[in-house]
């Protein structure tokens, strides 16, 4: 195609879409301003391209103004070139065709970080730590993480040829792999934990993700004498299909119970979605646990449940995603995701946290304020609020690591340990029972001798802030004995850091092992050692009367009881 055709498709294509707008709102008081400014759009695109001292690429100047005209709106509406209509098939049905494996950017190469167990990357010999150097003759090193990405996936059936680089082997390997069809389970484990307690991990919601809870739960009760209580764990689950959050809920109450309603401006977009089924269980007694990052249609089951006063949530406030997306298909195979809708839960609230139809003054979006907060009730007559994520029955403080974790997890420093420790030991115990011992935690700190792996600490970090505003108050140099004092007094030693977080290091080391021998299973199962969220749901679950206490309203949790004490003293 030309470069004048190019122009014109795109072109008739913006005044096609444009047009099917205004033809379904005739009525519309904004009629004149859109066609206004849609034929400035067009005057000033069609001018860019026969003035503009360069030569322009039509496709991208557009992808460009599109992008720019959606960031004004909320970030949930985005455009979907036909590029990357694979990758948006890969969210919504959890398929995609390719090798299997994750990949990460580390300095000048992207490095195999974990085949999936039975991919093709896996089956081939593909080890997490490979750097890759070439696909299909084409030189790798340098490229963006999403650029090989690209190569890596296909069509199922076709060959892909990979050189990588190892350590421990004297030239580079050539890998042929044959790409499959990668299905991404929702539910990458499940099991029974202590007292009679099931478990199941639900990462996403995409196609049939209900049916994979509900196959799920029938195994662990086919397979164990009796399952006393169940644990839904949402956390870090991002969310997906509304529908697959209506069908999770629906496993565990009766048929007809309203889950979720939509509210949009257009009236077609008002709808309510129902149980549509009998309850596999509804009677089970059941937590689910949701943290900051379990959003939408996570959020959409874990309300509910609280809502309907038939399970207790545990963790932390959750992301508060109340925004229903619809795609909508555009001319040359292009798509639109864009908000159509806000979702409530049965108790009518909406948990959306951030108001994207108001910023402040510096241009940002805001939260909505406590002021406009509302109350509602549960089933039982509990007060729940709305504006701002679900809170949970049960909180539990949110886990902090330390500076130089963080440092050595983002330098990729303990997986690296981990890739030189793989080769040394063809096998390791179990999940449970494999344990850091002292001599692999010396090698440890003797792997790090010669790496960057240097953090400032929150106290430093505070300090600097201190110097920084003395010295725009001008009274630094009255303070600059007392600063230096305790800028020695502070100065971290990485050293004894790797001492005194000997036990924090040493958990990361264990998951990052584990998960080279026994996947995403192995990973799970060791995480839940010693898990307190997971340790409060199992305690909830085996003393009923907490648990019926909990969903009647009668529990204070033990920070509300102290502080009701302490006001008592205070009188």
């Amino acid at each position: 195609m030309t470069h004048k055709q190019n122009v014109r498709s795109i072109l008739i294509a913006i005044i096609f879409i444009f047009s099917i707008s205004l033809t379904g709102r005739a009525q519309n008081e904004n009629n004149f301003e859109i066609s206004k400014n849609l034929e400035i759009f067009i005057s000033m695109y069609n001018e860019l391209n026969k003035n503009y001292v360069d030569e322009i690429n039509p496709g991208e100047l557009m992808v460009g103004g599109i992008e720019s005209m959606l960031s004004t709106l909320d970030p949930y509406t985005v455009y979907i070139p036909e590029s990357q209509i694979e990758d948006y098939r890969m969210i919504t049905t959890g398929q995609y065709g390719g090798i299997g494996s994750l990949i990460h950017k580390n300095g000048e190469y992207v490095v195999i970080s974990e085949p999936y167990e039975g991919s093709p990357a896996h089956k081939s010999g593909l080890k997490a730590g490979d750097r890759v150097l070439s696909i299909n003759g084409e030189d790798m090193v340098d490229k963006p993480s999403d650029e090989v990405s690209k190569f890596l996936k296909g069509q199922p059936g076709t060959s892909i040829s990979l050189v990588v680089e190892r350590d421990g082997e004297d030239k580079p390997l050539e890998i042929e792999i044959t790409r499959e069809n990668i299905t991404i389970k929702d539910i990458p484990f499940y099991g029974m934990l202590a007292n009679g307690v099931g478990y199941i991990k639900l990462t996403g919601f995409t196609q049939n993700a209900g049916v994979q809870v509900k196959d799920a739960y029938l195994d662990l009760q086919a397979k164990h004498d009796e399952v006393k209580g169940l644990i839904l764990d949402l956390r870090n689950n991002g969310g997906g299909l509304l529908n697959e959050a209506v069908n999770v809920t629906n496993i565990f109450v009766d048929k007809g119970q309203l889950v979720v309603s939509t509210k949009g401006r257009l009236k077609d977009r008002n709808q309510e979605h129902h149980t549509r089924f009998a309850g596999i269980d509804t009677r089970i007694p059941l937590v689910v646990l949701v943290n900051a990052h379990s959003a939408s249609a996570s959020e959409i089951v874990a309300g509910a449940i609280q809502d309907m006063d038939r399970g207790v949530v545990l963790g932390q406030r959750s992301f508060g995603k109340g925004l229903v997306q619809n795609v909508i298909p555009l001319s040359y195979n292009s798509q639109m995701k864009v908000t159509i809708a806000k979702y409530y839960i049965p108790s009518g609230r909406c948990i959306q946290a951030i108001d994207y139809s108001m910023k402040d003054e510096d241009g940002y979006y805001t939260k909505i304020p406590d002021s406009l907060v509302s109350e509602f009730k549960t089933s039982n007559g509990r007060t729940v609020y709305d504006g701002g994520g679900i809170e949970p029955d049960i909180s539990i403080p949110p886990k902090k690591y330390s500076r130089i974790l963080s440092s050595l997890f983002t330098k990729f420093l303990i997986f690296d340990f981990t890739t030189a420790y793989v080769r040394e030991h063809p096998e390791i115990d179990t999940p449970e029972d494999f344990k850091i011992t002292n001599e692999t935690y010396e090698d440890f700190i003797a792997f790090l001798s010669d790496k960057d792996y240097d953090y400032v600490t929150a106290c430093e970090e505070n300090l600097k802030r201190l110097k920084a505003s003395a010295e725009a108050e001008g009274s630094f140099e009255v303070l600059e004995t007392q600063y230096q004092q305790l800028k020695e007094a502070m100065m971290h030693n990485k050293e004894e850091d790797l001492i005194t977080y000997k036990e924090e290091i040493s958990k990361l080391l264990k998951l990052e092992i584990v998960t080279r021998y026994y996947f995403q299973e192995g990973k799970i199962r060791t995480s839940l050692h010693g898990d307190p969220e997971i340790m409060r749901a199992i305690e909830i679950l085996d003393d009923p009367a907490t648990y019926n206490s909990i969903l009647d309203g009668s529990y204070i949790q033990e920070e509300a009881a102290n502080e009701e004490a302490k006001d008592k003293g205070r009188g």
